[in-house]
């Protein structure tokens, strides 16, 4: 089976109203990454010193050799840093990503987290890159991390965030079972769910523009006031829209220094001052979410065997199974879930197929209120639509006249007529019969197929969400 993983629609046109906690209209969450002494380091084991995201501009990893100056801008984060942005924020509600190792380095900033009532979230073992890590080798540092942190912190994280991750990552931290939430995405403004076999895993995706690691990127923020105007932006354009989640990413050692500092004050200020404001931990917002907006699996396309999704879906396009047998063998993916993202992978089938083939799928359609339902010899789907139209309960006179439009339509089409009756009514349906027997074959068999497909969508939305 061709199956794309990636989730490109998330919640699509109409995301979900959170309910934020007092009737909030947006949630503001700052994390404090911690990673002062879990750096890459000889000392620490490394093959080399640190080179991400410190003042040194193009910094490169030193195989085999400690880095001073390196080692000293990491070592201002948690000596001046910390406490100058502990200062500030004691009295906000805080995640900590902390690094295992590092937390084990710094037994008096831990003490002050937890007396600031922050929450400490896991942010890995070591602050090293994963994406070539063996799989094995991940989840057993994953595991360290967790002990570690348990043994540091006094009680284990509910929150996870590795950052230099790989394609394993999100999947071993909730296979773990451990976790509240996991934070390593970036692809949503409110929190969703993922699921890895049993385990429903929500993800409370963080950032990585509204964050002071811009300050050491190239293309980044050169000053206070650069860093200042973007979060006040995404502030009043996440609190215009309402019903958000915008989270802040900072640094001790970047954040930290004090011609930075001073924007991040200045920006939690301006916040204060508007109204319908929650200040949470990611632990916060994950509780609610999980308590506001359970996770509800449905059966979802994209992983049915063939067998299954035919008996499922064979009867969306009338009497013409071929159809939805194509669509199973087109690249299907979690975007195709959903009725409009199934629609789309039936129609590509549909309108790919020959003239001829397509002339059948019109075919197979009964008239519309013909013998067929006088009989009661229609599927259940066409039984259940025309009678949304009330065509199931028609005068003999209506009964006549839609019998001699059917026989004029066939006979000048080839086909039967076909609408979607859910989008009309009876005196709708009269109407477009009458109009469209005035067009050519042409018109009306693009026509044709077109109602094909809005029937197709409506039977799909029964069936499936969005």
């Amino acid at each position: 089976m061709k199956r794309y993983p990636r989730d490109m629609t998330g919640y699509g046109a109409h995301p979900p109203d959170p309910q934020w906690p007092g009737g909030a209209r947006i949630a503001v969450q700052i994390v404090l990454n911690y990673e002062e002494g879990g750096e890459n380091n000889v000392l620490h084991g490394d093959a080399a010193s640190e080179a991400f995201l410190s003042e040194i501009v193009g910094a490169a990893a030193w195989p085999g050799q400690r880095h001073w100056n390196m080692e000293t801008i990491y070592e201002y984060g948690a000596r001046a840093g910390f406490w100058r942005l502990h200062r500030m924020m004691a009295d906000l509600p805080v995640t900590v990503y902390g690094v295992a190792t590092a937390l084990a380095r710094a037994p008096e900033q831990v003490a002050a987290m937890k007396d600031a009532g922050w929450e400490i979230a896991s942010h890995g073992l070591k602050w090293v890159e994963y994406k070539d890590a063996p799989e094995d080798v991940e989840r057993a540092h994953m595991e360290q991390a967790i002990r570690l942190h348990s043994e540091v912190v006094g009680t284990p994280p509910r929150g996870w965030y590795t950052g230099r991750c790989s394609m394993n990552t999100v999947r071993l931290a909730a296979e773990t079972g451990q976790f509240a939430y996991v934070a390593d995405s970036y692809a949503d403004d409110l929190p969703y769910w993922m699921e890895f076999g049993r385990r429903d895993q929500l993800i409370v995706p963080y950032t990585l523009d509204a964050n002071d690691m811009r300050f050491a990127t190239p293309q980044g923020f050169n000053a206070g006031a650069q860093f200042l105007d973007y979060l006040k932006a995404s502030f009043d354009a996440l609190y215009r829209e309402g019903g958000r989640m915008m989270s802040i990413g900072l640094h001790c050692r970047l954040i930290g220094r004090p011609g930075r500092a001073e924007a991040l004050r200045e920006f939690i200020e301006y916040v204060q001052r508007h109204e319908g404001v929650w200040f949470a931990t990611r632990e916060q917002i994950a509780d609610h979410w999980a308590k506001t907006h359970s996770h509800q699996r449905w059966a979802r396309p994209s992983q049915m065997d063939k067998a299954t999704f035919m008996q499922n879906f064979d009867h969306v396009f009338e009497h013409s199974p071929w159809v939805e047998e194509r669509a199973f063998d087109l690249e299907l993916g979690p975007v195709h879930d959903t009725a409009t993202g199934l629609h789309n992978a039936m129609c590509r089938a549909f309108r790919a197929a020959s003239e001829e083939e397509r002339l059948s799928v019109l075919t197979a359609h009964p008239d519309l209120a013909g013998k067929l339902a006088t009989a009661k010899r229609l599927t259940a789907e066409s039984t259940a639509e025309q009678a949304s139209a009330g065509l199931d309960a028609l005068t003999d006179n209506e009964r006549a006249e839609f019998a001699a439009q059917n026989a004029a339509y066939t006979e000048k089409f080839g086909f039967p007529f076909i609408i979607a009756v859910r989008d009309h009514d009876k005196a709708s349906i009269k109407a477009a019969f009458a109009a469209r027997l005035e067009n050519d074959r042409k018109t009306e068999f693009a026509e044709a197929c077109h109602q094909v497909e809005r029937i197709a969508l409506h039977r799909l939305k029964d069936m499936l969400p969005r």
